[in-house]
C-alpha cells in the first residue's frame, strides 16, 4: 500500500488476547476481573444513558474528584483516558519523536514495543536480572532517550520493582519514566506517592483489572500539573465518553466494594500458585490477578492447546531467550479448579 508510512507497512501490529464471540468459555486469557462490577457503577450508567444528546466533559471531571479523594492528590493531577492504553498512547505522542527512544524491561507489556513502532521511534529492552530487579543499564544515558515504561506489577511475571529503585531510577534518567500500575490493587505497595517527590515519575491506572469495567473502557494517570498541562495539549477532545465517565466514578467511589473483590482475588491466587507448584510447574509468587508458570520437564503449549479443547482459555507466552510459560488469570475458584483439573491430567 504505497500511501501508508512505511513504518505502518512493515508494523505487525499489537494482537489482543483472544476474546471469543461465541459459545461459553472460561476466559482466564485476559487478566478480566472474574466477578461483576460494583451496582452503584450499572445505576451511574443507566442515568448518564438518559443524557447522551450531550458532549461529555472533556476532562472528566466528576471522576478527576473522585479519585483525588480516595488517591490523596489534588484533580489537577489525574489525566483520563479511554483505558489506560489511551493514557499510553497520549505520553508517547507528548514526549517521543520520530527516531526518538523508549525503553523498556523485558519481557513485559508487548503494546509498549507497538507504540514505539507507531511513532516512528526506536525501542531498547533491557532485561530484567534473575532476582526480577533492574540492572544499571536500565537508567543508563542516551541522548535519544525520551520516555520509559516500567510495568509494575509486570507482566507476565507479576513481580514488581521497589519504590526506592525507581526513585533512583527517576533521578538517573535523563527522561519521564510512566511506572504502569494496571495490577497494583492486587499488590502489596503502590507508587503514587512517587509522583510527589520526583516530576519525571507519572503512575497510569485502568479499571479494567480490579473494579471489573474492562469493557468499559476508563483508565487514567496521575502525574504533577506542569506534566498535565501538556498532556492535556495532546489528547483527543472527548477521549472519555459519558458512560464511562459515569461508571468510572462510582466505581471509585464504592471502596467497598474494591476491598471485598481484591481480598477474593488474592485468596484464589494463592490457592493457584499453591496447586501448580504440587503440579511441578515453577511460579513465580505474583502481585498481579494472573499467574506466570513454567514447566521444566513438561512443555506447556500442548497444555495451551489441550485446554483451549476443552473451552478453557489462558495465555500461552514464548519470549526469545526465555522461558515459554503459560499466564494464568485469577478466576472464580470454580473456574481455576476446573483449570487445574484438566492441567492436572496433563502433567
Amino acid at each position: 500500500m504505497t500511501f501508508v508510512r512505511d513504518n505502518i507497512s512493515r508494523l505487525a501490529g499489537y494482537v489482543p488476547g483472544e476474546q471469543p464471540q461465541a459459545g461459553k468459555f472460561i476466559k482466564l486469557n485476559t487478566n478480566e476481573n472474574p466477578y461483576p462490577p460494583s451496582a452503584k457503577v450499572i445505576d451511574a450508567v443507566q442515568v448518564a444513558a438518559q443524557k447522551l444528546d450531550r458532549y461529555p466533559d472533556p476532562v472528566s471531571t466528576a471522576f478527576r474528584m473522585a479519585a483525588a479523594e480516595v488517591l490523596n492528590v489534588d484533580p489537577e493531577w489525574i489525566v483520563c483516558g479511554n483505558g489506560s492504553d489511551d493514557i499510553l498512547t497520549i505520553l508517547t505522542r507528548t514526549f517521543v519523536d520520530q527516531g526518538d527512544l523508549i525503553r523498556l524491561p523485558d519481557p513485559s507489556y508487548i503494546l509498549y514495543r507497538t507504540l514505539a513502532e507507531i511513532q516512528g521511534a526506536d525501542y531498547e529492552e533491557v532485561r530484567f536480572q534473575e532476582d526480577w530487579s533492574l540492572p544499571e543499564s536500565f537508567s543508563a544515558p542516551d541522548p535519544r532517550l525520551k520516555l520509559v515504561f516500567l510495568p509494575n506489577p509486570n507482566s507476565p511475571t507479576g513481580t514488581m520493582v521497589n519504590q526506592q529503585e525507581i526513585l533512583e531510577l527517576a533521578d538517573r534518567l535523563p527522561c519521564p519514566i510512566l511506572i504502569d500500575e494496571a495490577y497494583v490493587d492486587f499488590a502489596e505497595f503502590n507508587c503514587i506517592d512517587l509522583v510527589k517527590q520526583n516530576e519525571k515519575i507519572m503512575v497510569s491506572r485502568t479499571l479494567s483489572k480490579s473494579y471489573g469495567l474492562a469493557g468499559l473502557r476508563f483508565g487514567f494517570l496521575v502525574a504533577q500539573p506542569s506534566m498535565v498541562e501538556q498532556l492535556l495539549k495532546v489528547k483527543d477532545s472527548y477521549n472519555c465518553d459519558s458512560l464511562s465517565i459515569a461508571g468510572a466514578t462510582a466505581a471509585i467511589s464504592d471502596q467497598a466494594w474494591l476491598q471485598d473483590n481484591v481480598a477474593k482475588i488474592r485468596s484464589t491466587r494463592q490457592m493457584l500458585q499453591e496447586k501448580l507448584s504440587q503440579l511441578g510447574f515453577e511460579v513465580i509468587p505474583s502481585q498481579a490477578n494472573f499467574v506466570w508458570c513454567s514447566h521444566s520437564t513438561v512443555e506447556v503449549k500442548p497444555i495451551y492447546e489441550y485446554l483451549k479443547e476443552n473451552r478453557i482459555l489462558v495465555r500461552y507466552m514464548s519470549y526469545p531467550n526465555w522461558k515459554e510459560g503459560l499466564r494464568i488469570s485469577v478466576g472464580t475458584d470454580d473456574q481455576i479448579n476446573a483449570c487445574l483439573s484438566l492441567i492436572q491430567s496433563k502433567v
